[in-house]
């Protein structure tokens, strides 16, 4: 098998961050906590992953950055745009995701950065106020600004590159339509101010416009529209979208594989969740709840495919809900009922109740995005980047392909696909362990 040509991972890469409250700052904190012994990179494929190569019986298991060549850690430099002035450090504390003690020990580096002013509109966010906001007659006015903010940072630090990662918040529910179709009506749309090109899509197409990769952290349509694909297409640019896969999802993608290889029927599963940060205060908003609970209820209808397996989740009942309660902060609690039935139709039950971390889950996911979005770039690989389905709730794919949600076929398209950039065979685990492996 021949080995893609990749270009090496030099010099300092640029990590932009739309959005830098609990989830990027909780990310930003730990990459330099990380640098500095402070901690360990958990949850992140890229920092703490092997992978097997050839067959089993060559015991080869290395790390993955010693199968493809990735950014390291020491390498990042970290920016992004808010509409509140907050320096990382400030807004880290208020967050109140890590422990203050560890953020008082990072406190230089973090007290440095300072976001950029955002693109925001309170009409896709209703539930938020800032001032820290950029001004512009136009919407292609704004993404110029963005581009040239980007341009700036990747001076001032010395970047050869940059990735940006959407760590923004949820915008009111947009269907796909015909200024997202082309790239000349998505310009146009821009240009005119089109009220289905939210904030999070502005940024998408000027990052895509300057050839940066761009991953999406949020159900937003943003760069998950024709126009988008075409325009990375242009650019050579991958992107990857959308929704971090953090909580009940990550949850329900581990369950549901296990339960429809077992054969077992499900009757129902109801989901509620109990969250209070910035993300639970917006998603309290009926119309940016809609864009949630779309991404959160393809999930097991792709999974368990229900119209081949008519009489186990045919007529499964699926109910998911997220409550704003301001104690929890970003100590998610997701609570699932899951009503199952196995031989000869009998019902059993299983509860779960994930007293999770909403952005200590979703932190290690925008460092894998972002380094691997790089290895991408790097590796002449452009337009959706589907083996990155594993971090996403809504896998962005090719017109006409559904989605994976499984968790575990997720994880071999990953690995799978690192073989493939570094030239090694790819496994199927198909072979005949007694005669081959």
């Amino acid at each position: 098998m021949g080995k893609l040509k990749v270009a090496p991972a030099t010099g300092k890469l640029g990590i932009l961050l739309p959005g830098m409250g609990a989830v990027a700052t909780t990310f930003v904190a730990g990459c330099i906590a990380v640098r500095r012994g402070l901690g360990q990179p958990v949850g992140a494929f890229t920092q703490m992953g092997t992978i097997r190569l050839g067959k089993r019986t060559e015991n080869r298991k290395p790390n993955i950055n010693e199968v493809v060549p990735l950014s390291q850690l020491d390498d990042l430099v970290f920016g992004g745009w808010d509409l509140f002035e907050d320096n990382v450090f400030e807004a880290a504390s208020h967050a109140e995701v890590l422990d203050q003690r560890l953020l008082d020990e990072i406190k230089d580096e973090l007290s440095a950065i300072k976001p950029m002013k955002a693109v925001f509109d309170k009409n896709y966010v209703k539930r938020l106020e800032g001032s820290h906001v950029k001004t512009g007659t136009t919407k292609m006015d704004l993404a110029e600004q963005l581009m040239e903010d980007i341009r700036k940072f990747k001076i001032d630090n010395g970047c050869d590159r940059a990735i940006m990662v959407w760590c923004g918040s949820t915008e009111i529910y947009i269907e796909k339509g015909p200024v997202h179709q082309t790239v000349e009506a998505l310009e146009e749309g821009l240009r005119s101010n089109h009220p289905d090109i939210a904030p999070s899509m502005i940024y998408a197409y000027a990052a895509v416009k300057m050839g940066i990769p761009y991953a999406n952290g949020a159900p937003n349509l943003s760069c998950d529209v024709p126009a988008m694909v075409e325009l990375a297409h242009q650019t050579g640019t991958p992107i990857a979208g959308k929704d971090f896969k953090t909580g009940q999802t990550l949850m329900k993608t581990v369950l549901a594989p296990g339960l429809k290889a077992r054969y077992l029927g499900i009757d129902g599963w109801f989901s509620t969740n109990i969250l209070g940060n910035r993300d639970g205060a917006v998603l309290d908003d009926p119309d940016n709840f809609k864009t949630k609970e779309v991404s959160k209820l393809g999930v097991l209808e792709q999974i368990l495919e229900p119209e081949l397996h008519k009489e186990l989740y045919g007529d499964m009942y699926h109910k998911v809900r997220i409550n704003y309660y301001p104690p929890r902060g970003d100590n998610k609690e997701g609570w699932d009922n899951i009503d199952i039935k196995g031989w000869l139709g009998y019902p059993m039950q299983i509860k779960v109740d994930f007293l999770c971390r909403d952005s200590i889950l979703a932190a290690p996911l925008v460092l894998d995005l972002a380094i691997l979005l790089d290895l991408a770039k790097r590796s002449e690989m452009k337009g959706i980047q589907e083996w990155l389905s594993f971090y996403l709730k809504s896998p962005q794919t090719a017109p006409g392909l559904p989605p994976q949600h499984d968790l575990f076929k997720q994880f071999e398209k990953l690995k799978n696909t690192i073989r493939h950039i570094a030239g090694e065979e790819i496994i199927t685990h198909l072979g005949l362990d007694y005669y081959e492996e």
